[in-house]
Order: structure tokens, then sequence, then C-alpha cells
């Protein structure tokens, strides 16, 4: 990439986030005057708002710079990274809250919210049912509208950013890095003055969402450049939103000491998710070509001076 186009590049990158620091002003500032990330009437609510942003900002920017849509990596296939996408959220979950209701530091399942689901859908079933019901519903019609909320977010995270900084010649380790904290500070407004993530003190909320961001950097942005489209990281991001907040948690007994520190399923699933992002970037050198720049050659040399 000559001089020329890393300047291009620099300023998609500059124009896309001036953007979106102008346009989740007035979202976030409703987010911290009223203390609710979930405000807002009907399907429409600030957490919407807030995650389709990035996806205005990455639009209009690819207007105004000329970047084809194309780019932003729609296409579907190959289908396998979509469902490794589906699945990992999956994985880190069982086993995250798994070790919790295998050390009693909580326990499955909440019969409570079991009636409560019974109640809502009209059901007399054995509760083992009703659970396996549940699940199978939210993991598929739920996806859909966990999946309309992802790709707002995606579209600019891993639609027009993710490409950008893979154009500059960055690493793989150096791309998910910086993703990673601009996607972390992102959410910081509403870690800090809304209740997005009620439990526990400030700092810790911090901290765990903080390592839990930058680990599913690592894995989203491995499967965004390994299979070059955006839907991997929409589902993979969509998953995770789904089954923490719908499934897990909901089905998740506080024994008294769930919330503690160390014992927190927060805190359990962080450590896994960071274990699981690094057997991802063990894997770097299959997505680390694409971020290189190609060497010039002797004829591209020699056409450049000519």
């Amino acid at each position: 990439m000559n001089d020329s186009e890393r300047t291009r590049v620099k300023k998609n990158i500059a124009l896309f986030l001036g953007l979106l620091t102008l346009i989740c002003i007035p979202v976030n500032y409703m987010i911290v005057h009223t203390h609710d990330i979930g405000a807002g009437m009907g399907p429409v609510s600030y957490a919407l708002l807030i995650m389709w942003c990035p996806a205005l900002a990455a639009l209009i920017t690819c207007r105004a710079r000329r970047i084809p849509l194309d780019d932003l990596g729609w296409r579907w296939r190959p289908f396998k990274y979509q469902a490794l996408a589906y699945v990992v959220p999956i994985a880190y979950f069982t086993i995250g809250y798994g070790a919790v209701w295998l050390t009693g530091n909580g326990r499955f399942y909440n019969r409570e919210f079991v009636a409560q689901v019974a109640k809502s859908f009209g059901w007399s079933l054995p509760n083992g049912a009703i659970i396996v019901l549940y699940v199978l519903i939210m993991g598929t019609f739920g996806m859909i509208r966990a999946m309309g909320f992802a790709l707002g977010e995606e579209i600019g995270w891993r639609g027009l950013l993710t490409p950008q900084f893979s154009k500059l010649g960055f690493s793989y380790t150096a791309t998910s890095l910086w993703v990673g904290l601009i996607w972390t500070l992102y959410h910081f407004p509403a870690l800090l003055f809304s209740n997005f993530n009620p439990d526990g003190p400030t700092w810790y909320s911090l901290i765990s969402f903080s390592v839990g961001c930058f680990s599913i950097c690592f894995i989203i942005t491995w499967l965004r450049l390994k299979s070059g489209n955006l839907w991997t990281a929409v589902v993979l991001h969509a998953s995770n939103n789904m089954f923490i907040a719908q499934i897990f948690t909901r089905l998740t007994v506080d024994t008294g000491k769930t919330n503690r520190y160390f014992a927190d399923p927060d805190f359990v699933v962080t450590v896994v998710m960071v274990l699981v992002a690094f057997l991802f970037w063990r894997k770097r050198h299959e997505v680390e070509p694409q971020l290189r720049p190609a060497p010039a050659t002797a004829m591209s040399g020699a056409m450049e001076t000519g």
C-alpha cells in the first residue's frame, strides 16, 4: 500500500470515529439523563438506538468516502463460520455457568422463572420440557431480535472498522486490540451512568466488561477475517447477548454466594472467554496473510517510478 492509499484509509477511520462520536452524543445524553438504557416506547429503546449509531456512522462514511457497500461483507457463505459463531458463546457460557452450578455458588434452575415462562406461553408441561422448549425458542426466534440489535453495531465495528485497520497492514493482534479498545470505550457511558450492568461496584463491572469485550473482539476479528463476512460477527454478538441475558442468567438461582467476586458467573465466564480468545489467537497465522501488505515487485516498483 502506497502513502496515498494509507492516507485515504486513515481518513476513512477518522471520519467514521468522528461521525460516531457526534451521532451517539444525544443518545448517550438521554441514557445518562434517565439512568436507564432500556428507556423508550414499544420496540424502540435507547439500547436499540445506541447499538445502531455505529451502523449510521459507517454508512455515512461509505457514502462520503466512496467506499463500496460490498466491502462491509454482506455475503453469507461459507455458512460453517456462522455456525461456529453461534456455538462459541454457548460453549463458554455452558462451561462458566456449569462451573458455578457445580460448585454451589449458583443453582440450576430458577423454578420461579420457569413457572413464569409456563404461564406466559400457556404451557402445562413438566419443568424440564418447559426449559428445553424455552431454550429452543429463544435460541432460534429470539435470535432474530438479537441479530437486529447486533447488526447495528457490527456494520460499524466489523463491517467497516476492522477491514480498514487491516488495510493499514495491522496484524490480527493489533487489529483486535484497537477495535476492542474503541468498542469497549463506546460502552463506558452506559456502564458508568445507567443500569446497563447493575450488579456489583462500578470498578468491578468496568474490569469484567472490558476483559470480556477484548476477548470477544479477538474471537470476532478472527471470524470476520477468516470468513470475509460481517454476519459471523452479527451471529456471535447476538448469540452472546441472547444466551447470557435470556437463558443462563435467568435460569440461575442466587444462593447468596453467586454475586461474590470470584463466584460471580460473570467472572468465571470472563476467565473462560479469555481462554477461548487465546485459542483463536493461536490460530492467527490463518488470517495474518490477509493483513500484511503485498510486497512490491520489481515490476510494480518500476511502474511506480515511471
